[in-house]
């Protein structure tokens, strides 16, 4: 715990078991052959299939094709930058299944919660130390009388 001036005490973020460095072997997408000369050709990945293609048999100066030397890491795949992984809670009693996982998983509340839902989420993952990835969505700051 860590008191402020007013000695009330604060928690502390809940921090991830074991944070690793994710490493990404390639930041661009592959585009698809020939996807930047023709508007008819889509750019999302297409195998070239061709008897004569020059990116299919890997001529120099083309484009490089998916390999599966370019996957993630199975440890660090949909890994946040933050350590940890993501979990989509829509109401109160989903947030309970983080219970002993808060130190692998954080919560995301859906992006159709209302703002009085949202609340409690907030609320009761705080009680149960689980980090929420977009706490402070949709809450507006309450007018002090």
């Amino acid at each position: 715990l860590v008191f402020t001036r007013t000695q009330k005490p604060l928690k502390m973020k809940v921090q991830p078991l074991v944070k690793r460095k994710n490493v990404h072997k390639k930041l661009t997408k592959f585009k698809r052959f020939q996807s930047d000369n023709f508007m008819r050709v889509d750019p999302s990945w297409r195998k070239p299939k061709g008897i004569d293609g020059r990116q299919r048999r890997r001529f120099k100066g083309v484009a490089k094709m998916p390999k599966i030397g370019y996957g993630t890491n199975k440890k660090t795949k949909h890994q946040l930058p933050n350590g940890f992984r993501k979990f989509l809670v829509a109401n109160v009693a989903d947030l309970e299944l983080l219970l002993m996982q808060n130190r692998k998983y954080c919560a995301e509340i859906a992006h159709d919660v209302s703002a009085k839902k949202r609340k409690a989420i907030v609320e009761r993952a705080e009680q149960l130390n689980v980090r929420v990835t977009n706490a402070n969505a949709k809450l507006r700051a309450e007018e002090a009388e």
